[in-house]
């Protein structure tokens, strides 16, 4: 349920203030349920040390100019702002609701940014170049205007994933080619820019488990979906496929692991319960979910179980290309 401000300031307070995000908007600001409940989690305030993480990672100097995609509250913005000056902070917003807000709360609290609403995709050439980016939603596909309005040697910034494992924070150094290279420097999870999100939804009526093809596996289900290294690579091998949890109420430490891809009505579920060695799965559809994140999840053991700093992202004007790298990222070395 929303809780708004005038109808208890000091709850609203003390969830403001706590250390953990606030979701400030659902369904795109059209919520889908009663009760203005929604069903998808389409903007919100981050956790304050999440923040203050990027923040550090994007190492903005004296005189740098910065341009935020995805303003949100504007409260990023507003800490920009007092590091570099409002006038070298530009925060482009999609939702001109939400662009609005932000515009009037940074004016009125002393902190001028130029907000633009429009798609972030294609960044802002007007206020380019720009000496950082920073992105406060993930990306699956890291837009190449990003780099093009990115000054040789500056830095881009995003949270970037898959829909099977959106938790990695990457960061990019933009090259005099016009090429960027990044590594992966953090763990956080934020929504995806609209235009790269997937959304997945168990419906009973499709996922019919006595139609499906049945097998059982002995790959337990905490591999696949609770090791962050391993879902990391699943997801680079398995593409378009979210993954749901469905904990049993009736039983502790059972339930279901559910994988759909809803660009191809394919499905797989796993169920899970203690002191088991073997697992029922049912797959549905044309793909065989389960089979590719098996096979995903060997490859990463036998490939030695490479870790998030193993992982290159190198952006150019053709596209994305992700490698698996020999080595580390040296200590001390730029990401």
């Amino acid at each position: 349920m929303p809780l708004h401000r005038c109808d208890d300031p000091q709850e609203w307070m003390q969830r403001a203030y706590a250390p953990a995000a606030v979701i400030t908007q659902v369904d795109d600001g059209h919520p889908a349920g009663p009760g203005q409940r929604g069903r998808y989690i389409t903007s919100s305030a981050s956790q304050p040390n999440v923040v203050a993480l990027m923040l550090n990672a994007l190492d903005a100097a004296t005189g740098m100019r910065v341009l935020e995609i995805g303003t949100a509250t504007g409260y990023n913005a507003a800490l920009l702002a007092h590091r570099l000056g409002s006038q070298n902070v530009t925060s482009v917003e999609i939702d001109p609701d939400l662009a609005e807000h932000a515009r009037r709360a940074l004016a009125t609290t002393g902190y001028p940014v130029t907000v633009i609403t429009a798609d972030g995709t294609q960044g802002y050439p007007p206020h380019a170049p720009y000496d950082r980016i920073m992105s406060t939603a993930a990306v699956q596909q890291v837009p190449y205007p990003w780099v093009a309005q990115t000054h040789p040697g500056g830095k881009i910034l995003t949270p970037w994933g898959t829909p099977y494992h959106n938790g990695a924070l990457a960061s990019f150094t933009v090259n005099r080619d016009g090429t960027a290279e990044g590594r992966l420097v953090g763990n956080v999870a934020f929504m995806f820019l609209r235009d790269q999100r997937i959304y997945a939804s168990i419906d009973d009526n499709e996922c019919d488990q006595t139609t499906a093809r049945a097998s059982h596996t002995n790959v337990a289900p905490y591999r696949v979906a609770g090791d962050y290294d391993a879902a990391l690579a699943i997801g680079r091998k398995v593409p378009d496929c979210p993954v749901i949890t469905v904990p049993d109420p009736a039983a502790e430490l059972t339930g279901t692991l559910w994988f759909i891809d809803p660009t191809t009505d394919s499905w797989a579920n796993l169920h899970y319960q203690p002191n088991t060695t073997t697992y029922p799965v049912h797959q549905s559809g044309p793909r065989n979910l389960w089979d590719e994140i098996e096979t995903a999840y060997h490859w990463w053991r036998d490939a030695e179980r490479p870790g998030p700093d193993r992982w290159q992202i190198t952006i150019t004007p053709k596209g994305q290309r992700v490698t698996l790298t020999d080595t580390t990222t040296p200590t001390g070395a730029a990401p």
